[in-house]
């Protein structure tokens, strides 16, 4: 069970340095945002590629992040009686969830994905809009890198609620361990 911890921990430490990595790549998002109302308000400027570009960088900070949210706990939840619930059936729950929903998605979602991406790759697609960024390849690569990341933070929450069933993992540092 030790080696189980150590696992799940290090899981979380990944999530985390990529969820803070996304974080900043918001505020790149914000920022170039800004610049491209800014150009086109002020001096009537407006680049497709400006446009493209932050739409891309927001697509990568949701889906490179989405491992981060799941660790925190900061997904959508529809468990009206989760909260008050006692910390067995929390696990159980858990388990449950990223056992039959999480993790069986995610498996599918990388076996559509994954062609998908290639076919993507194999014509180096771009973008359909004139002027419009070159490498659309690189952002639909996101797909199958997002359920990875998913998957392995899945598979985390199933190591954790294992060690809480177990009463090896105390309730209070269910989300603060590797941060």
């Amino acid at each position: 069970m030790d080696r189980l911890r150590r696992w799940v921990d290090g899981i979380d430490r990944l999530s985390d340095r990529i969820g803070r990595g996304m974080a900043w790549l918001s505020l790149a998002t914000v920022a170039l945002v800004f610049l491209s109302v800014a150009l086109r308000y002020l001096l009537n400027w407006g680049q497709i590629w400006l446009q493209e570009s932050y739409t891309a960088l927001h697509a990568a900070a949701f889906m490179l992040g989405a491992a981060y949210a799941l660790r925190h706990d900061a997904h959508v939840r529809i468990d009206v009686f989760y909260r008050t619930a006692s910390p067995r059936y929390r696990a159980l729950v858990d388990l449950a969830g990223s056992l039959f929903l999480l993790l069986p998605m995610l498996l599918v979602l990388l076996w559509v994905g994954i062609p998908y991406v290639g076919q993507s790759v194999a014509t180096l697609e771009g973008s359909r809009e004139p002027g419009g960024l070159p490498g659309l390849f690189v952002l639909k690569a996101l797909i199958p890198a997002f359920a990875m990341l998913l998957l392995l933070q899945g598979a985390a929450e199933v190591g954790r609620a294992i060690l809480r069933l177990r009463g090896l993992w105390p309730e209070d540092s269910l989300r603060e361990t590797a941060a």
